[in-house]
């Protein structure tokens, strides 16, 4: 999780204001300006200091060209010029120190309210089991996980309460715009192997810190023996019918 906000150049010493506007004024004739800030940003998962990380980022045209980050204690470059802006920084040791400090200012100060305000919220997850052909004889059952937050999930397959390890395949977890996020895994088998017995039941097995007890879904396989034995039945039952209504039309006409 993290949190992030914009911040002026004159955040910055004189020596670095005056090293990026000048070079800012040197490519404003040669490129169109479209954005030109810093920002900060508070990343945790908890409220233990040493989980928060401050980063403070210089951008110009959607491209970041420096960062500060706490855990590493300086500033590091990713263009040429951010290259240098940092070495000019990081031999500022009052100025790092002073962002050393910022951590706790900005990030460990406000925490407990960001923390009880995001992070302690939790969204049950809901979820669906569908099939979806492959090709040749395999076949594929899916198995998708929606509109649960935080992030962190664990989804499992079963076969009769035995987990299933091969022929899975999961979805990376991808955000949705209303800060929840979905999952969608595959299992790929062949009736042979897990379908031949009927009653086989395939479950799709949901864990998540807002539920209580995991959501369980479950696909009972009908299998092969089991489309043997419906066929058989069918056919007894239209063999049945067809000779009661012989019997009804004979009496009939006696």
């Amino acid at each position: 999780m993290y949190l992030s906000t914009f911040l002026p150049f004159t955040a910055f010493p004189s020596l670095l204001v005056q090293t990026i506007a000048d070079t800012i004024l040197c490519w404003i004739g040669l490129h169109q300006l479209q954005l030109n800030s810093n920002t900060f940003r508070c990343v945790f998962n908890s409220t233990d200091p040493n989980d928060i990380q401050y980063i403070i980022s210089g951008w110009f045209n959607k491209l970041e060209l420096f960062r500060f980050d706490s855990k590493l204690g300086r500033f590091v470059g990713y263009t040429e010029f951010g290259v240098k802006v940092a070495q000019n920084a990081n031999n500022n040791t009052a100025y790092l120190e002073q962002l050393r400090h910022d951590k706790y200012r900005v990030c460990v100060y406000n925490i407990d309210f960001w923390y009880n305000c995001i992070l302690s919220k939790s969204v049950e997850p809901y979820g669906v089991i569908h099939t979806t052909p492959s090709g040749g004889s395999e076949r594929v059952l899916v198995c998708s996980v929606y509109g649960f937050y935080p992030k962190d999930i664990t989804v499992t397959w079963t076969n009769n309460n035995q987990q299933i390890t091969t022929g899975v395949i999961n979805s990376e977890t991808m955000p949705d715009r209303d800060w929840t996020y979905q999952l969608h895994t595959h299992l790929e088998y062949s009736p042979i192997s897990y379908f031949d017995r009927s009653g086989d039941q395939i479950s799709c097995v949901v864990e998540h810190i807002s539920l209580k007890e995991p959501i369980v879904l479950d696909y009972v396989a009908i299998g092969a023996s089991g489309l043997v034995l419906g066929l058989v039945l069918s056919l007894a039952g239209f063999i049945y019918y067809r000779h009661k209504s012989r019997g009804q039309r004979s009496h009939t006409q006696i």
